[in-house]
């Protein structure tokens, strides 16, 4: 039986089979709603549960009384009605599956590694700077990675990759790759993007979340921008901020863009010491006015969008993340992001 999924104060509606999950069943109707790690970790994806019952995955059965749920692991056993964060039109019909070449591989950090794609000649692929793209491996898992390249440049892809003990991509993969190797991408995915506003934006990042904020500078860059930016980098040490030297010549040349990292090892650092969120809450007591755009650690986001909008005044509509979430248990909060990268 296929249930209905309703969106409230609006006329809008799709249909999600019964092991299907809500959000995947909006996506294939195209539509994009909020979402991040799509594992119930980051809590990006929650909706409010207004009508109906979910399964949820790992929290079993919910109902309009528990309040909401997780769209991303929630699968219908009633027609629903929800109200998301975010409700917006995509064109399904723009993503692309793709054979892509190694062209290049470089470690700025002993942990990190920027890998760059090439696309078949004469192939593009459009994506908003901000969002992210599959690498499909053989046995048809995934792993979700941003691009770190700005828009205009779509014949490729540069992707940002920490490495995880054990992971099957990252260590275990990305290890044996070299220029020239084929990999299978699917692009683009993911609502994680700028939006057209006359708002500051405070862009905030730990670990390699620097990944799509990258783009979205380097896209502003391209285009003209007039728009102040702050970015805030959160990091153990000054060496795992690997691109420290790109981020402060932004500053240095660009007046609407500034930059401060911040380092939770802060042994002999001269700078911000503390965890990431917590320097934007010191700097900025009213945010009522600004646009964030999180990246990186599940736990640093949802203590920045909680934080931001209980005691700063951020309107909930104003924060935008993208969480890393690891393909294994979740870990606890550190400022580099645990990512789906493994």
């Amino acid at each position: 039986m296929t249930f209905t999924v309703h969106v409230a104060e609006s006329e809008l509606s799709f249909p999600c089979e019964p092991r299907e999950f809500v959000l995947d069943a909006a996506e294939r109707a195209g539509y994009s709603m909020p979402s991040s790690c799509r594992k119930g970790v980051c809590n990006t994806c929650e909706a409010v549960l207004l009508s109906g019952e979910v399964e949820q995955r790992g929290r079993g059965r919910r109902t309009a009384r528990d309040g909401s749920a997780l769209v991303c692991r929630a699968q219908p056993r009633a027609d629903l009605t929800i109200r998301p964060k975010r409700f917006e039109r995509i064109d399904i019909f723009r993503r692309k599956t793709i054979t892509a070449t190694v062209y290049r591989l470089a470690r700025p950090a002993p942990d990190v590694t920027i890998l760059t794609l090439r696309f078949p000649i004469g192939l593009r692929a459009p994506f908003k700077a901000g969002q992210y793209l599959q690498v499909v491996m053989e046995d048809g898992d995934r792993r979700n990675f941003s691009m770190a390249n700005a828009s205009r440049h779509n014949d490729g892809a540069e992707l940002h990759i920490r490495h995880v003990p054990n992971g099957k991509f990252s260590e275990k993969i990305l290890s044996g790759l070299a220029a020239g190797d084929r990999l299978q991408v699917e692009i683009p995915h993911g609502d994680f993007h700028l939006r057209v506003s006359p708002r500051p934006v405070i862009l905030l990042a730990s670990g390699t979340g620097f990944a799509p904020i990258k783009s979205i500078v380097e896209t502003a860059i391209h285009a003209g921008n007039d728009r102040a930016m702050h970015l805030y980098w959160g990091a153990r040490t000054r060496e795992d901020i690997y691109l420290f030297d790109l981020a402060a010549n932004w500053q240095r040349r660009l007046h609407w863009f500034s930059f401060t990292p911040v380092l939770s090892d802060a042994a002999s650092w001269p700078g911000r010491a503390g965890l990431v969120h917590n320097a934007v809450r010191e700097d900025h007591t009213d945010l009522s006015g600004v646009q964030v755009y999180a990246c990186g650690n599940p736990k640093m986001v949802d203590a920045a969008q909680r934080g931001f909008t209980a005691d700063h005044g951020l309107p909930e509509a104003e924060f935008f993340a993208d969480a890393f979430v690891d393909s294994g248990p979740s870990a606890s909060y550190d400022p580099q992001p645990v990512s789906i990268q493994s």
